[in-house]
């Protein structure tokens, strides 16, 4: 990007070459979107609130847009492949079964955006375009991440529609109700060994990220798996992507495993911001969302390390609730089980009291829980 270009003074453009928004969407691929908008209407107390299909247009792709405060989720499934995009979606789906192949970023420029990126080092894989309809304007563009993974660049500062232009409004596939997280508080990636630095240095170049967080060696290990992680965000910290790689140890780690069921680099997990763990947990077990389990001798000293917390001791043990604190604060967390077949995708809830931090004290706990699911299903 040049200043004459998009006559953006350059003491801004210093302060932050890539602003940003926040999280657009997370955009899945799956086998039968219906049916998964439905489980997440119900499981995740979303709202169905745009539809694009046979019925409006969309010959060759079904999807669903469902929303949780300013959290977005897009279902897609192929209903018969004509195109590029149709093949890729089905093959993709086949390859890897259900999971996300766009974290989209809401960005005030798409242009200067796309540009910076490009200029830095990106791939592109749509470049710039408008799209439009009685409800005006959104730019779009596209640029390649890990994996099959991309990152939509949206901006819709000019979009008073439901979603995108070729979806209408939808009507709630089940009885609204209250909502059981407010926003996506960070996207976890899985990349290959030795791959980690690399798309940290990606995200540093191409979209100006800086580093937050940085998990080595005891950190992140138990008896028999480990694992090195680095955290990314933009410079006001609304969009944040951990990014995990295996590290070598007696047997397979979690990330060895969704690397070998995923079949390659990809998303493994999203964190959803709430404002009351009880309450979401509560609601989404009664739904049916599995989460991962805790021993109790994790809350016996609990209190010692952790303090005083919104929720008591007794009740974070009932609810397997995890808790971690750090200079700045508390936060409360727990892991769901995935929420496929394959053991890949799965979603953390996580309620944040001052903390920006991702849970370290709770790390061998929970990786000794993961591990637990993995030896059931004889992948340890």
């Amino acid at each position: 990007m040049t200043e004459t270009m998009h006559n953006t003074p350059s003491t801004a453009r210093q302060a932050d070459p890539f602003p940003v928004k926040g999280m657009d969407a997370v955009v899945f691929a799956v086998g039968n979107a219906k049916q998964a908008a439905h489980y997440y209407s119900t499981a995740f107390g979303m709202k169905l609130v745009a539809y694009s299909g046979p019925e409006n247009g969309s010959r060759e792709t079904a999807s669903y847009v469902l929303e949780s405060g300013s959290a977005r989720f897009v279902l897609t499934s192929v209903i018969k492949p004509v195109t590029e995009r149709g093949r890729f979606l089905a093959e993709h789906v086949a390859a890897h079964g259900d999971g996300v192949i766009d974290l989209a970023i809401e960005v005030p420029d798409a242009r200067a955006a796309y540009a910076y990126a490009i200029e830095h080092g990106a791939t592109g894989l749509e470049e710039p375009h408008e799209v439009k309809d009685e409800h005006g304007t959104v730019v779009l563009a596209a640029i390649a991440t890990y994996g099959k993974t991309r990152h939509t660049l949206v901006e819709r500062s000019g979009y008073d529609g439901p979603y995108l232009p070729g979806f209408t409004a939808a009507k709630p596939m089940t009885e609204p109700g209250p909502r059981f997280f407010q926003a996506i508080d960070h996207c976890v990636g899985n990349v290959e060994l030795g791959k980690m630095d690399e798309w940290v240095a990606f995200y540093n170049k191409v979209m100006g990220f800086t580093n937050m967080k940085e998990f080595v060696g005891d950190d992140i290990a138990t008896e028999y798996s480990a694992l090195m992680s680095k955290v990314v965000a933009d410079g006001k910290r609304k969009v944040k992507f951990p990014l995990n790689e295996p590290a070598i140890a007696k047997k397979k780690s979690q990330i060895d495993e969704y690397l070998e069921f995923y079949g390659g680099p990809g998303v493994q997990h999203i964190a959803l911001a709430t404002n009351d763990i009880v309450a979401t947990v509560r609601a989404m077990r009664a739904a049916g969302v599995e989460f991962l389990d805790t021993p109790d001798s994790y809350y016996d000293t609990l209190g010692e390390w952790v303090g005083e917390t919104r929720v008591p001791i007794e009740e974070l043990r009932e609810l397997k609730i995890l808790a971690d604190r750090d200079e700045d604060g508390y936060l409360l967390q727990i892991f769901t089980k995935p929420v496929q077949d394959r053991p890949t995708v799965f979603f953390e809830m996580i309620e944040r009291h001052g903390s920006m931090g991702f849970g370290k004290g709770n790390f061998k706990a929970l990786f000794e829980a993961i591990e637990r699911e993995q030896e059931r299903r004889g992948n340890l």
